[in-house]
């Protein structure tokens, strides 16, 4: 196996609208830049195989190619040394990196909120994001029934790009009540260029039956999903589908600022003004920092690597549009709040780590996180909690446990290169 050491003025985790952005502002200055991403590809979620007609994409992948930081795919970050300012990465065939940097711009992002319920392991069960991600990848969904449940618009975009793929959406089910979505679009007349949006993508869905007040409660299949219960407030009927696309909302990721010592919370990554965290020397922008939308990520990202660069009056230019973005925010968060029906749809059978096969029960006589994870081996396992983690700490209020390396599973070889970074 082999190791690299690299060092960089400037280091952005992540290449979604944040990282763009950030490594955009950062090296307008002149700073040397490097971006590292665990995607073969710049973009993200979001833009994963954007069109070159999406126009605001467009827009930043060619300021990002005349940036030019220096560019890591593929990669996954496994620990840090936050003394030595030092993460070591782990890449495509089988070698590692030390990379040390000067200031450190955290774009981690988010992932989708998963909420048991039975029959949610079946084959054809899938998170939202991750149906939209297969389906950028290249799955044939032509003809397929697929039905798409649970909260806020990453529904109405699943749909969109499923209904260009030919696929047979059947339902979205959105748990949230009729009257707060309605608020919510109301509310986007403060911003045009959503309010638009917004009105070309609904426009585009007008044959999908849209439901509010309505949720998914089991699903059933032979092996296989094949119908899945729906529940609108009381009124009860099944649906037969091939695919159940499923989210609640975005969870930020936080495990890498945690791992430096950032202070982190329920929101997502404490920073300031400048996007600084509460550790000297690191920032964090995007969905990493509190749910928001890719605009707040353009935005925040941009804060942060201008500040990064030392230029606070480039940063200070942008903080009313930020201010705009966050009150968006905001409002997403209030209009798609998760009702309390939803926890009992989770039964004591139910699995709620489906890593290690941890049912609802198994939990009950335990008092919290931690003891879950020596008792149960909930969190334990591949995900290491990023998918039971908030499912619990939604079902049963427990906080994630402290974070430590490494981040992901891992090469015995890596842990070894491991014990140079962190000896």
């Amino acid at each position: 196996m082999s190791h690299q050491r690299i060092k960089t003025s400037i280091l952005v985790v992540g290449a979604g609208p944040a990282g763009i952005s950030a490594a955009w502002a950062a090296g307008e200055g002149g700073a040397r830049v490097t971006m590292i991403d665990n995607n073969p590809l710049p973009g993200g979620q979001i833009w994963r195989g954007a069109k070159p007609s999406d126009r605001q994409s467009a827009q930043w992948f060619e300021r990002l190619e005349k940036a030019a930081p220096t560019r890591i795919h593929s990669a996954r970050i496994v620990s840090a040394d936050p003394g030595a300012r030092t993460l070591l990465a782990e890449l495509p065939n089988e070698s590692t990196a030390a990379i040390a940097y000067d200031r450190l711009i955290l774009a981690t992002g988010a992932r989708e909120r998963f909420l048991p319920f039975p029959g949610w392991t079946l084959p054809g069960v899938v998170g939202a994001g991750g149906l939209q991600a297969l389906v950028k990848s290249g799955l044939d969904v032509r003809g397929k029934r697929v039905v798409l449940a649970g909260s806020g618009p990453l529904l109405l975009a699943v749909a969109d790009l499923l209904r260009e793929r030919e696929a047979n959406v059947v339902l979205i089910a959105e748990q949230a009540p009729g009257a707060a979505v309605l608020r919510f679009g109301l509310k986007l007349a403060a911003t045009p260029g959503k309010l638009w949006q917004a009105a070309a993508l609904r426009a585009r869905l007008a044959t999908i039956p849209y439901q509010t007040n309505c949720w998914v409660e089991s699903c059933h299949g032979d092996g296989r999903l094949n119908e899945v219960n729906v529940n609108q407030s009381g009124r009860r009927w099944k649906v037969e589908c091939d695919y159940l696309g499923t989210g609640y909302g975005l969870v930020p990721s936080t495990e890498l600022a945690a791992l430096l010592g950032c202070e982190t919370g329920a929101d997502g990554v404490a920073v300031d003004e400048m996007q600084q965290t509460t550790v000297e020397g690191v920032y964090c922008a995007g969905e990493a920092a509190g749910i928001g939308g890719v605009d707040k990520s353009l935005v925040e990202g941009s804060i942060a690597g201008y500040a990064a660069a030392g230029d606070e009056s480039a940063a200070r230019a942008l903080f009313d549009d930020r201010a705009r973005q966050r009150r968006f925010g905001r409002d997403l968060e209030a209009a798609f709040a998760l009702r309390d029906e939803l926890r009992s749809l989770t039964t004591p059978e139910t699995i709620v780590c489906r890593c290690e096969d941890v049912r609802l029960s198994d939990l009950d006589s335990l008092d919290g996180w931690r003891d879950a994870k020596l008792q149960s081996r909930c969190g334990m396992g591949r995900c290491q909690g990023r998918v039971c983690g908030p499912a619990v700490e939604f079902l049963k209020g427990w906080h994630p446990a402290a974070v430590r390396p490494p981040l992901f599973p891992t090469r015995i070889g890596t842990m070894i290169a491991d014990d140079e970074v962190n000896p």
